[in-house]
């Protein structure tokens, strides 16, 4: 595994990380200022880091005392010198402040990193999940 590989990679586990703490600062600290998101809720697009902060606060703040706990699963990537793409699958998992786990989601992700001064961030981010052709209705598992 490449140095390059291995620095995406900990981009990944500074989510997780990010996440489970609902540290806005930090998480927001993954994303390049012009950063383009198209997430899978209520929004189309957030275009920018300050409209990408907006949701991000409202939803570490809607957890209350719970966490989300974020798991990777079969992370590919493809890197060059300047540019990396990432998909995975990614489990978000709603646990009590007791530690006990609550409910899970699973959803796919795929994010385009720009290789810059201050390291890797993330430029795109897409998550999704498959619709059922007869109901429309989004397929979580």
């Amino acid at each position: 595994m490449s140095k390059d590989e291995q620095l995406i990679l900990q981009v990944l586990e500074d989510y997780k990380t990010a996440v489970f703490t609902k540290n806005v600062a930090a998480f927001t600290a993954l994303y390049d200022p012009t950063v383009c998101v198209f997430d899978m809720w209520g929004v189309w697009a957030y275009r920018g880091l300050d409209a990408w902060r907006g949701m991000v606060t409202d939803w570490f703040g809607s957890l209350g005392d719970e966490r989300v706990a974020v798991e990777w699963h079969d992370v590919q990537t493809a890197v060059t010198p300047e540019m990396a793409v990432v998909h995975a699958f990614v489990t978000y998992k709603g646990v009590s402040a007791a530690g006990e786990a609550l409910r899970a989601m699973q959803n796919r992700i795929t994010m385009v990193l720009k290789h810059q001064e201050a390291g890797w961030k993330i430029i795109h981010e897409h998550s999704s999940a498959p619709a059922d052709f007869e109901t429309t209705k989004v397929m979580l598992h």
